[in-house]
């Protein structure tokens, strides 16, 4: 099955989450089943990363977004490990301080896209002022409805000046199996530390949001940086869509490892000459 296209929001088209099965899981029973091919996307990635590091004419930007406990940080973690570290920065956007307040809305983000060569992963992103703004009403319509455009024009910024691929992921879990992992969290000391009080006013305004994610999902799912609906009630097919899709776009980009910048001839003569001092060295 290729991810990409099964997955893949169509630019202009109208987005129903009502109609996307979040428990989708394909030809794949559990995660037994999946997990070879995981591990194939995996290690794809670790290479084409590396030859993205090394080759610094492209940069990726992954958008993680989703409603709470749909998974974004095992997805971040999942990904990241996959991948050399120093080629990578994760940035997770949470309420905004004063001082950005006091700035337009993308000035927060901007600093945070990759230079040419790295991977940027975005935990929660700008497109928190398009949803939690729109849900809690924190600026009038007229402030948050034209920021759509202000998003499609600055990813279309990235693509354009500085080659950014951008993959943005909308994790979607049902409202059923987010309690579950509410529950699920509440019986693992090792997890308790992510609860907030917030988790349940938040749930109160699911349909809110859902309505929110499809406005999103809709208005800036394009050809230049288009939205992934990835169906999240089962970790295990979520990690392997994503990483899927990650592995074939990294591959659409024909990466190279760049030539060296010096002559092999004379490097590997001064390899011989360290050899053979070394040689006698410990031969004296």
């Amino acid at each position: 099955m290729k991810f990409v296209k099964k997955f893949r929001v169509e630019p202009g088209s109208d987005v129903d989450l009502g109609s996307i099965d979040p428990g989708f899981h394909g030809d794949y029973a559990n995660d037994a089943e999946a997990a070879q091919e995981l591990q194939r996307n995996l290690t794809r990635i670790t290479e084409l990363q590396r030859k993205l590091y090394a080759d610094r004419t492209h940069s990726l930007l992954i958008v993680l977004q989703g409603i709470d406990s749909a998974g974004k940080d095992g997805t971040c973690w999942h990904v990241i490990s996959a991948m050399d570290p120093q080629g990578v920065q994760v940035t997770g956007f949470k309420q905004p301080t004063p001082e950005e307040q006091e700035h337009d809305f993308l000035w927060r983000v901007h600093p945070h896209a990759p230079r040419r060569g790295y991977v940027s992963i975005f935990n929660r992103s700008h497109y928190e002022d398009v949803l939690v703004v729109r849900v809690h009403k924190l600026a009038p319509k007229e402030v948050w409805k034209p920021r759509y455009d202000f998003i499609n024009e600055w990813e279309k910024l990235l693509t354009v000046e500085n080659k950014t691929t951008i993959l943005k992921f909308f994790l979607y879990i049902s409202k059923d199996e987010q309690l579950k992992r509410f529950k699920a969290r509440l019986d693992d000391p090792a997890n308790q530390w992510k609860i907030s009080a917030s988790d349940y006013s938040e749930r109160k305004k699911w349909d809110d949001y859902i309505k929110a994610f499809e406005a999103a999902l809709s208005r800036c799912s394009t050809e230049h940086a288009p939205w992934y609906v990835i169906p999240a009630n089962h970790k295990w097919f979520r990690n392997l869509a994503v990483s899927s899709i990650i592995a074939d776009t990294l591959d659409d980009l024909n990466l190279k490892l760049p030539k060296p910048s010096v002559d092999i001839d004379e490097i590997r003569k001064l390899y011989q000459q360290a050899k053979n001092e070394e040689e006698r060295s410990k031969a004296g």
